[in-house]
């Protein structure tokens, strides 16, 4: 059990940082509290993984097959990576720090499945364009009716607080059904546990970090989105959780931030305001790039060093 304690981390620092992805607006507006929130989005986080979680299990643990030593080295380094990053202030993604770590442990055995690396390396570019013209659509469609309710402005306020609440359950279903295989599918890679004890374990290391650790960040990310103003808001939101789920769907973990920038560019370019600048997106493809590599680093190193041995002298 020691062994799945690095992927429980992963899943605790996972769950604290991408809550604010989905119910962030909510609970920076005052809008409902914390702890309702925080429950709301466990429960529905927990619920995508165990419904529609297997698809992304199966794709990283097909990219390289992994001892129990070496599921462990995978998760330090992703978790190494992550933390790293964050101190740098750069832009990370917790699944291409968990690919990255499995490909360097693939390097070091030149075992590697090609198709799925290109399967994943395909949606990673897809992310932030997906969740951009999902927005574009969105807005369009979305605004167009919005335009034409007949409603005072108590009502538009009440409809567009419940859509932000609606937008954050089905974004914490899909942050569940398409991020739970990063935390472990490693182990069910390795045989150390079953393919319903890693949905179950990796739900529940996400929701311990969305209970444990999600406010502050929470608040923050949140207050960035409301100053779209709400209904821009609620449509970033839906934007990003319908990509999140379609690569959930598609059995490939992606960045829920990443979603989420693409989608705020997308509102950007329907309104004609400039959302992101160039400096932004330049940390972004900092973060891409460095990411996978750092952890595919960290990964090589620690298998390199596992299989170092003293030889004493003659």
């Amino acid at each position: 059990m020691l062994c799945l304690l690095a992927g429980i981390f992963l899943g605790w620092s996972l769950g604290a940082n991408d809550a604010s992805n989905v119910f962030g607006p909510a609970v920076s507006s005052k809008m409902v509290r914390f702890w309702t929130a925080g429950v709301l989005a466990s429960a529905f986080v927990l619920l995508g993984a165990l419904t529609q979680g297997q698809a992304g299990m199966e794709t990283l643990k097909g990219l390289t097959p992994l001892t129990t030593e070496e599921a462990v080295i995978s998760s330090v380094a992703a978790a190494a990576t992550v933390t790293l990053m964050t101190v740098f202030g750069l832009p990370v993604s917790t699944s291409q720090a968990v690919v990255g770590a499995i490909l360097g442990i693939g390097f070091m055995k030149q075992q590697m499945n090609l198709e799925a690396l290109g399967k994943i390396f395909g949606c990673w570019v897809g992310t932030p364009i997906g969740g951009m013209i999902m927005a574009i659509i969105l807005y369009r469609i979305l605004g167009f009716i919005y335009n034409r309710l007949n409603i005072n402005l108590l009502q538009s306020d009440i409809l567009l607080r419940l859509s932000l609440i609606a937008a954050g359950l089905y974004g914490s279903y899909a942050l569940g059904a398409n991020n739970v295989a990063n935390v472990t599918a490693v182990f069910v890679g390795s045989g150390q546990l079953s393919l319903p004890g890693a949905l179950l374990i990796g739900g529940l290391s996400i929701d311990l970090g969305i209970l444990t650790f999600s406010r502050r960040v929470m608040d923050t990310v949140g207050k960035r989105l409301v100053r779209l103003d709400a209904f821009s808001a609620v449509i970033v939101l839906v934007a990003e959780a319908v990509t999140v789920h379609i690569y959930a769907v598609i059995g490939v973990p992606v960045s829920t931030s990443q979603a989420v920038i693409g989608a705020v560019l997308g509102v950007g370019l329907v309104r004609g305001i400039h959302t992101v600048s160039r400096k932004k997106l330049g940390s972004i493809l900092e973060g891409w790039f460095f990411t996978p590599v750092v952890a595919g680093f960290i990964s090589v190193a620690a298998t390199f060093a596992m299989h170092l041995r003293y030889l004493p002298p003659a």
